[in-house]
C-alpha cells in the first residue's frame, strides 16, 4: 500500500504526463489544423487554422528577396508584390497601384516615373528587377535622361542632346507618327537624338497624346526651331 504522500506523487506525475502529451498534440496540429486540432481545442474550429497556416505562407513569400533573374511585372503586380522590390515600401506600393488603376499600364520605366515618389535615382535601381506587361525593359535610355532635373547626370545628358540636334538626323523613310511611335523610331526624325524621344515619350504616356506638332513644345527641350525642322517628317492624327 502506497502512504498519503506517494499517492500524492503519484497523481502529480500523472497530471504532469498528461500535459505534456496535450502540448505535443497542439504543435502537432498547428501547420495543418483539422482533426488533431478539434481533439485538443473542440472550441477552434480546424479551418482557422488551415486559413492562418495559408496567410502566413503568402506573407512569408511576399517578404522573399527576389531572386537572381527574377522579375516583378509592375503592370499587375498586388501591391504585397511590389513590397518585394528594392527600396519599394508598403506607401510606394499602393500608390503605384492606385495611379495604374486610375490611368493605365506603365508600359515602360518612363511611364512609371509619373508615380509621385518614383524618382530618376529609383528607376535606375528598379531597371534589372521590373517587367512590363510581360516586356522586359531595355537599358538603351537610362532614366536619368528622361529626368536631368532629378540628377546631376542629367546635365551631361542634356549637352549630347544638343550636339545631337546640331547634326541632322537619318532620314525615316516615312513620316513618324507621333503619337504612336516608340522611343527608337522617333530617334531617326532629325535632331531627336535618344535623349529627346525618350522625353517624348514619357510627356506623351504621362500627359496624353499631342494634338498638333507645335504641342510638342511641351516636352523639355524642343523648342520652335527644332518643332519646324521636324513638320514634314512626323504626323499627329
Amino acid at each position: 500500500m502506497f502512504t498519503r504522500d506517494e499517492r500524492r506523487a503519484l497523481i502529480f506525475l500523472a497530471v504532469v504526463t498528461a500535459a505534456g502529451g496535450v502540448i505535443r498534440a497542439s504543435r502537432g496540429a498547428a501547420p495543418g489544423g483539422g482533426a488533431a486540432a478539434a481533439a485538443v481545442a473542440p472550441d477552434l474550429p480546424g479551418g482557422d487554422l488551415v486559413r492562418q497556416a495559408a496567410l502566413s505562407r503568402q506573407a512569408e513569400a511576399a517578404q522573399r528577396p527576389l531572386l537572381p533573374g527574377e522579375r516583378v511585372d509592375v503592370d499587375r503586380a498586388a501591391e504585397a508584390e511590389l513590397e518585394r522590390l528594392p527600396r519599394v515600401g508598403k506607401r510606394l506600393a499602393q500608390r503605384i497601384v492606385a495611379d495604374r488603376q486610375a490611368n493605365g499600364p506603365f508600359r515602360s520605366l518612363e511611364g512609371l516615373g509619373r508615380v509621385a515618389g518614383v524618382t530618376a535615382a529609383l528607376l535606375r535601381v528598379l531597371t534589372p528587377f521590373v517587367s512590363f506587361a510581360g516586356a522586359v525593359p531595355t537599358a538603351a535610355v537610362s532614366p536619368a535622361s528622361v529626368y536631368p532635373r532629378q540628377t546631376a547626370v542629367g546635365a551631361a545628358a542634356t549637352g549630347a542632346a544638343t550636339a545631337a540636334a546640331a547634326a541632322p538626323g537619318a532620314a525615316c523613310g516615312a513620316p513618324v507618327a507621333v503619337n504612336r511611335a516608340s522611343t527608337q523610331e522617333l530617334t531617326c526624325l532629325p535632331g531627336i537624338g535618344a535623349v529627346l524621344a525618350a522625353r517624348i515619350v514619357a510627356e506623351r504616356e504621362a500627359h496624353g497624346a499631342f494634338k498638333d506638332v507645335a504641342d510638342l513644345a511641351r516636352v523639355q527641350g524642343l523648342g520652335p526651331r527644332r518643332i519646324e525642322r521636324l513638320k514634314g517628317h512626323v504626323t499627329i492624327p
